[in-house]
């Protein structure tokens, strides 16, 4: 029996064992538990194709999907100060920054950039989520004060994708000043009578819905994301009441006013350019390209549309 279960059976083991599968080719729903294949996922904008749940998407991978062609421009952000109050938790913040920028390859939580959707020319910001929880720092507030700038210079609609558990503690009072200057640039759109549309993302929190979030001219939401302030549980224990079911999701708030829509993520685009040319008094987009006409016909029509051959007779 020792024999049977020390060499025979790890013997057949390694002659049939499956070869081993890499953990990123399959990626759990965290709502249905459905396993996606990554490249199915990707193809559906990290939208679970069986309860329709829609996960995060990095800036990056969603300006590819907005913009035509996936081609767009990054627009220049002014640097922010390193470490400005030499902050220390379990780690340096220095060191905190320098792992998420290897995680996610940007510079910070928020991408600004400039093209067309739709032939329409915008500039586009995104906040990225797996950037430090997205938080609100000196950087993303130049960054949102450029893209207003750019926008503002180039009399393009500024359209901005949130996603933030608020304001990044490592900067103090320094990241909150963060609300006031981002109030000022959305002004600076308002005085140049140019869109400033909002687009909310799960989660977006904090300082970041108590400022440029929720300033939007028209407030657009992905299905049953969160949204609000202080987190649920905190409002409770404030009030000492119980809250409604779903509170803070995006379809609460749509019903109770806060919300002008809320969209599918498949659906976006189209949205996003049909407001954006009406708030710019452009005409409607097209949809769709007729083929060029043929000029190596060999007979030449009338301008009714009558053959020539026909028109001799």
């Amino acid at each position: 029996m020792n024999w049977i279960t020390n060499y025979v059976r790890p013997t057949i083991n390694s002659l049939f064992s499956r070869r081993e599968v890499p953990d990123n080719l399959w990626t759990k729903c965290p709502e249905c538990g459905t396993m996606l294949f990554h490249r199915e996922l990707s193809e559906n904008l990290n939208v679970c194709t069986g309860c329709d749940h829609h996960m995060a998407l990095a800036p990056r991978e969603r300006f590819e999907a907005l913009f035509d062609g996936g081609i767009f421009a990054e627009i220049e952000v002014p640097a922010a100060v390193a470490d400005p109050l030499h902050f220390r938790d379990q780690k340096k913040y220095p060191d905190r920054m320098k792992d998420a920028r290897k995680k996610t390859g940007e510079k910070d939580a928020m991408l600004v950039v400039e093209g067309e959707i739709g032939r329409t020319s915008v500039v586009a910001a995104g906040q990225d989520f797996s950037f430090m929880g997205g938080s609100m720092g000196m950087y993303v507030g130049n960054a949102i004060i450029a893209g207003a700038e750019r926008a503002v210079a180039l009399k393009r609609p500024f359209i901005l994708f949130s996603a933030a558990g608020g304001a990044r503690m490592q900067e103090g009072i320094l990241s909150l000043m963060q609300m006031p200057r981002t109030t000022v640039a959305v002004e600076m759109l308002r005085e140049a009578n140019l869109p400033y549309i909002v687009v909310l993302t799960h989660p977006t929190t904090g300082g970041v819905t108590a400022s440029y979030a929720m300033l939007g001219d028209v407030q657009i939401a992905e299905p049953n994301a969160l949204i609000g302030f202080a987190g649920t549980r905190v409002i409770e224990q404030t009030i000492r009441e119980k809250l409604p079911e779903g509170f803070q999701r995006s379809e609460y708030l749509l019903d109770h006013g806060m919300l002008d829509r809320v969209t599918h993520r498949k659906d976006l685009r189209e949205e996003l350019i049909t407001i954006t040319r009406m708030l710019m008094g452009l005409p409607p987009a097209v949809m769709g390209e007729l083929p060029k006409p043929d000029t190596n016909s060999k007979t030449d029509d009338q301008p009714d549309g009558t053959p020539a051959e026909d028109a001799k007779k």
